[in-house]
């Protein structure tokens, strides 16, 4: 050790050598067996030729371009799309009827193809257009990835009460269900709570309460407990950082075992990761090309099931075709070549992975029971619970890239000086726009604190 000091010239060897994350986890500069924790692994066989399903995301206003666009990509590679909805056409695809949806996916064999919808409060209808568009196909894998609880936390406010929104969700599932065995029903994520600069024990939190409240809502329509965990998918977002995103993946594998074993049942787990927004920059976007190959590595190592990697441009607008062939070209990489998934659970034994694992899940469950001692997610939401911690979150990682303890590529070190802007898509919304179901229920509008998605680079790339 007296080396060491010397070496550090009068700094604290935890100033020097160790990190603090947003969660407030210590990481330090090296583990021994010491430190080496036991953490449960998912040694589940993967086909060593498509180890997770590499899924694309549709979001162009025009539905008959976003059909050609899930052809190219299914052609190209991928094996299922995620097709996000919105009837104005402004964030995402303008789907308003069954027709609009059959439109955007002319040319899918939803028997063969895993279609995900992205569809907000328009959620319940939505399935049922995806379900009669399947036309009882009772092996479809259709994902209809119900979630009215990310778009109340993500808008502020729910068209009517939001616990109504979650039971007729529930009611449409559970109706869907019986028609579609290998369908999954729900969503649940903590997206919301990541995208607006929360941490990922926040985000985690989040997700297994949401979780549990969709499992409830299923078992009063008529679920049982089992096939209503069994219809659920985790949804866990990843950045940059892709030690950090190993372990939040197994980490939600982790909370899922111990939230489900709580309940009485045993229900392998489903994770869907995508890569966050808030990393990606405006400026010298093609530095987010290093950023979105990492999340995808960790969703990988990670034992992710499916994977989806943004366009490097889709902070800048909707991307084009090439910027679509690179997401998918990133993952068949990823999954082709570094043969990332020919060993179940790499990650598992090391003695710095999984501390940081450990440390993760259980400061996240420490957070899901304050989230459950406040009366559940929809409580915590509305009574500023979850947001108040994020802003929090949000303000000190903030405040980090500010004075460069962590750094943003090409923005704010190592800036392009000779940047050129890649070419992307800029449809007018208008053109497309139709006019969308009503999707409020009755009885008074729900309020919550929004949690609004940043971008951290925009602090540091002007107008």
């Amino acid at each position: 050790m007296a080396l060491v000091e010397k070496t550090l010239k009068g700094q604290s060897f935890d100033d020097a050598l160790t990190v603090t994350t947003p969660d407030g986890l210590t990481i330090q500069p090296l583990y021994t067996a010491q430190d080496g924790v036991a953490v449960a692994r998912d040694l589940r066989a993967r086909d060593p030729e498509r180890p997770w399903d590499l899924r694309m995301r549709a979001a162009h206003p025009n539905p008959l371009r976003t059909a050609k666009d899930i052809m190219v990509d299914l052609e190209g590679g991928a094996a299922s799309v995620l097709l996000r909805l919105d009837p104005t056409g402004v964030d995402g695809v303008a789907v308003g009827s069954a027709d609009d949806l059959a439109k955007a996916l002319s040319g899918v064999l939803l028997d063969l193809a895993p279609v995900a919808l992205d569809a907000g409060f328009l959620g319940p209808k939505a399935a049922d257009w995806l379900g009669a568009l399947a036309k009882a196909a009772p092996n479809a894998p259709l994902a209809f990835h119900l979630d009215p609880l990310t778009a109340f936390a993500v808008a502020g406010v729910s068209p009517g009460p939001i616990e109504s929104h979650v039971f007729n969700a529930a009611t449409v599932a559970s109706r869907l269900a019986g028609t579609y065995a290998k369908a999954s029903l729900f969503l649940a994520t903590g997206r919301a709570a990541h995208e607006a600069g929360g941490s990922n024990t926040e985000e985690l939190a989040v997700m297994t309460a949401s979780a549990l409240a969709y499992a409830k809502a299923l078992v009063r329509s008529g679920l049982t407990l089992e096939d209503a965990f069994g219809r659920i998918v985790l949804g866990v977002s990843l950045d940059g950082e892709y030690f950090t995103g190993v372990a939040k993946v197994r980490a939600a594998k982790a909370m899922w075992a111990r939230l489900t074993q709580a309940c009485g049942v045993s229900v392998t787990p489903r994770i869907e990761a995508r890569s966050s927004r808030r990393m990606l920059a405006k400026a010298d976007a093609w530095t987010n090309l290093l950023r979105l190959t990492s999340a995808g590595f960790a969703g990988a190592v990670g034992g992710a099931d499916a994977i989806l990697l943004d366009a490097f441009t889709d902070a800048i607008g909707l991307p084009t075709a090439f910027a679509r062939r690179q997401a998918r070209n990133t993952q068949l990489v990823l999954m082709e070549e570094s043969n990332l998934g020919r060993v179940a659970d790499p990650a598992g034994g090391a003695w710095y992975l999984d501390s940081l694992t450990d440390q993760l899940a259980r400061a996240a469950w420490d957070y899901f029971q304050t989230i459950e001692g406040a009366g559940g997610i929809i409580k915590a939401l509305e009574n500023g619970l979850v947001a108040d911690a994020v802003a929090r979150t949000r303000a000190a990682q903030e405040a980090a890239f500010a004075d460069k303890s962590r750094k943003i590529l090409g923005v704010t070190v190592f800036p392009n000086a000779d940047d050129k802007v890649p070419e992307v898509e800029t449809p007018d919304p208008a053109a497309f726009a139709v006019a969308g179901p009503d999707v409020r229920l009755p009885g008074p509008d729900s309020h919550c604190p929004a949690l609004t998605p940043v971008r951290f680079a925009a602090a540091f790339e002007g107008a």
